[in-house]
């Protein structure tokens, strides 16, 4: 099945994606809410379109 498209918005760099997605554990033992696993996931789609050359990266 194809990745839901991402909804348009500010590009974003890898480095910006990857604070965002550490900010999300604010502990190692910390649980993710449904919510912020949901973000989590929207996150890693928007990386991996970054990493993939998909979407033009901030300069």
């Amino acid at each position: 099945m194809p990745p839901t498209p991402l909804p348009a918005g500010p590009p974003q760099s890898a480095a910006e994606l990857n604070e965002a997605i550490r900010a999300l554990w604010p502990h190692p033992d910390a649980r993710l809410t449904d919510e912020q696993r949901e973000e989590y996931r929207r996150l890693l789609a928007k990386l991996d379109q970054v990493e993939r050359g998909e979407m033009t990266t901030a300069a």
